[in-house]
């Protein structure tokens, strides 16, 4: 080594060590108190990372950082909540302290990621998905260098996130960052969300770093090019992204055939990814003057689709006029799908959608939609195109980082089951700032109901989710208050009277709510097979979407949460084997749920939005299932292999600290009515 190498070496030795006993010292006090001695760790955690090596000393100390409580009463405290988009403002702030902790909470889930430290709130897939996320959202830090803004700002923190990006990219995998990316981003739009902000905002940074010279991506970032142009270069009249306002002009001098070349140029960039380019809004803008056959074509419809644009023209037309803009050009996926769905044919649903052109917005709710998503175009556009989605994309809900999982659910078996009562909901909450549901032939209504699940009013949600989810909570919670004092759990009566008639009356659950033991174990699976599975119930196919819950497990199979689902149907997929697809309200339903249960999105026959699982792997973690009471009760008489294989991935994984005393009990028989 050089003399300079060891002094640099030294340094970082020395630095390390006033680390640890600033860390020490944090850890000695209480939380309360935690605020005087903070200062200290975050000024050595700067000058260390500042240093060639020092975040490397930092990340080897992520579980230090944890546990002496870097994180305690700030945003970052439950790594599982962070935002990926919200990570640009931290790391570019002119407050030191913010960038400081971003840095040390970006750290701490590298060494989660790669498994040095196993977090209780958080797996190792979910943490490398989250930064696989912010290296995307901030390529530019990792590629870049730092502009004069950010330079006389920040002045040398600039330099430090830099450094801190290059040791995450090394870490994860440099040379595959962009390529990981991009087949992230295809993962998740097979899944066809509702929010796609994130998705698109990825998807441009790609763009610029291709685009800027001084970028050296090697052989990276060559399936990029259909992402990039679904966006900004559908068509041969956009191919240069020039702008709305210049390709508006180009529209005015095309002719019907140029005009039907662009409409399906968009309509196919559209239905292979599942994004809508703002260019797309003003082309459809313009075919208002045209005929009916381009815009179907626009749309990309199918003769359902055309059919349902021709009976209910002025309607479409309508939704077209108020909600299509480039900033809600998203709604045009949902308007397609919405007229191939057909259910522009149940009577209530053309007139719910009449109304909901002409809404008046309340006060409260147009300043919750403007804060969320900007003063253009209006609250009742913005709210409009939720709409669209919502009842265009019923599986694309997503509750965001918000524990209001029983509430999307809702509104998404709503939106897939019955349409009408979701645009109810919808004008109830927007309208009146007030929402009655009736639980067992007494009114509970969202205003005069105490708070929810949910500590906050959440921002990160779709426009429907925003204004009428906050509502749904307080109730849910509500008749949740109600069952206090009842054997058992209460969503045996809280799902039907929250989710609709069609949710079965008959309600099982494996564990025992006093002790979280487990709790008739062969029963409760005999039955669910004898309920769901085609083999057992008569090839019955389920006939209504059904509530359900599941034991969230992380990827060491270890329990992490109860978690509420959609059970969607029961099939065969093309290998033949016996599938349970379901409904997942979180945004990305492809998980690692441990021991071999890896959670499917796409090529095991799933459609847009579904998840699936072989059906004993789905058994093996599901805790609650509702039935038909009226329908047989007569258990299914599976093979004692097949229940053992079943019964084998609960004990090893989140039944294993939940085995009753007497092992007997949990196989003991029970009554199959509710």
């Amino acid at each position: 080594m050089t003399e300079s190498e060891v002094e640099d070496s030294a340094k970082l030795d020395r630095l390390s060590e006033k680390l640890d006993e600033a860390l020490h010292a944090l850890a000695e006090v209480s939380d309360f108190a935690k605020i005087t001695r903070i200062r200290r760790v975050f000024n050595t955690a700067r000058r260390l990372m500042q240093q060639e090596g020092g975040c490397a000393r930092v990340e080897a100390r992520a579980r230090q950082l944890d546990q002496a409580g870097v994180f305690v009463g700030s945003d970052w405290a439950q790594p599982q909540t962070l935002i990926p988009s919200l990570t640009s403002y931290s790391l570019k702030s002119p407050d030191a302290d913010t960038v400081i902790i971003e840095a040390l909470s970006e750290l701490r889930l590298l060494a989660i990621a790669l498994g040095d430290y196993l977090h209780p709130g958080m797996s190792s897939e979910q943490a490398h998905h989250y930064l696989t996320q912010v290296l995307a959202i901030n390529l530019a830090l990792l590629f870049g260098a730092a502009s004069e803004a950010e330079r006389e700002q920040q002045g040398k923190l600039a330099l430090l996130t830099r450094k801190l990006f290059r040791h995450l990219a090394e870490r994860i995998g440099y040379e595959h960052v962009i390529d990981k990316l991009i087949e992230e981003i295809w993962r998740i739009l097979q899944q066809r969300p509702i929010q796609v902000d994130n998705v698109k905002q990825m998807i441009t940074q790609i763009a610029i770093c291709q685009a800027n010279p001084d970028i050296d991506l090697g052989v990276s970032g060559q399936g990029a090019d259909r992402l990039i142009s679904s966006l900004y270069g559908a068509t041969q009249a956009c191919r240069e992204d020039p702008g709305v306002e210049i390709y508006r002009q180009r529209l005015t001098s095309m002719d019907s055939g140029t005009l039907q070349y662009e409409a399906t140029g968009f309509a196919r960039a559209m239905h292979d990814t599942g994004l809508v380019s703002p260019y797309h809004s003003v082309l459809l803008r313009h075919l208002l003057e045209q005929s009916d056959h381009l815009i179907s074509e626009a749309l990309g419809l199918s003769s359902t689709g055309r059919d349902c644009l021709l009976c209910y023209n002025e309607l479409v037309r309508a939704m077209i006029k108020e909600v299509i803009h480039p900033q809600t050009a998203q709604a045009i996926y949902g308007l397609a799908l919405l007229l191939e769905r057909g259910i522009l044919y149940q009577p209530p649903v053309a007139p719910a959608l009449w109304r909901q052109l002409s809404l008046p917005i309340s006060p409260f709710c147009q300043q919750r939609l403007t804060l969320a998503f900007g003063p253009e175009p209006s609250a009742r556009a913005w709210l409009m195109q939720g709409v669209l989605c919502m009842l265009g994309q019923p599986l694309g809900v997503g509750q965001g980082n918000n524990p209001t999982c029983q509430s999307a659910r809702a509104l998404s078996m709503w939106a897939y089951n019955d349409p009408d009562y979701l645009l109810q909901m919808v004008a109830w909450a927007a309208r009146d700032d007030e929402i009655i549901i009736h639980f067992e032939g007494q009114p509970i209504s969202s205003r005069e109901s105490a708070s929810g699940v949910a500590k906050e009013l959440p921002l990160d949600l779709d426009p429907v989710s925003l204004l009428v989810v906050p509502h749904l909570d307080r109730i849910y919670a509500e008749m949740g208050r109600r069952c206090l004092g009842r054997e058992g759990d209460p969503h045996r009566w809280v799902n039907p009277e929250f989710h609709g008639w069609w949710s079965g009356r008959g309600f099982r659950i494996n564990v025992d709510v006093e002790t979280g033991k487990l709790d008739q174990l062969d029963d409760f699976l005999r039955h669910f097979y004898a309920s769901y599975h085609p083999y057992y119930n008569g090839n019955q196919p389920l006939i209504h979407p059904q509530p359900a819950g599941i034991a969230v497990t992380d990827s060491a199979a270890r329990f992490v949460g109860w978690h509420a689902i959609t059970i969607l149907r029961v099939a065969l997929d093309p290998k033949g084997v016996m599938r349970v697809y379901f409904y997942n309200p979180n945004n990305d339903s492809g998980q690692n749920w441990g021991d071999g249960v890896e959670v499917s999105t796409a090529g095991c026959g799933e459609r847009f939005g579904e998840a699936s699982l072989a059906f004993e792997q789905f058994a093996s973690r599901l805790y609650i299932f509702h039935y038909d009471p009226l329908e047989s009760g007569e258990l299914a008489r599976m093979s004692a292999e097949e229940l053992h294989r079943v019964k084998h991935r609960i004990y090893h994984s989140w039944g294993a600290d939940r085995l009753p005393a007497d092992p007997l009990q949990a196989s003991a028989p029970k009554e199959t009515s509710s």
